[in-house]
């Protein structure tokens, strides 16, 4: 899948758009994917990560290091 954050786990979601008469119509729930590039000091290389901007701020609270380590614990590939 494309729109998918290597942290979180975040996925488009479907739902209605309900407009003014109630006319529920199917729609897409997006998240907010971005491509950052991140050092990682003890491997002393980038690395660039598809990132939802909650998962930008988990990187930032519990650094790069942890979130890496768990990302390799999962088995994916960075």
């Amino acid at each position: 899948m494309a729109n998918r954050c290597q942290v979180t786990g975040r996925v488009p979601r479907s739902g209605k758009h309900v407009s003014f008469s109630h006319k529920r119509n199917p729609r897409w729930f997006k998240p907010n994917i971005q491509t950052k590039k991140y050092w990682l000091p003890s491997e002393k290389r980038w690395i660039k990560l598809k990132v939802s901007t909650k998962g930008n701020k988990i990187i930032d609270k519990r650094g790069i290091e942890s979130v890496v380590r768990d990302i390799r614990q999962r088995g994916e590939k960075v």
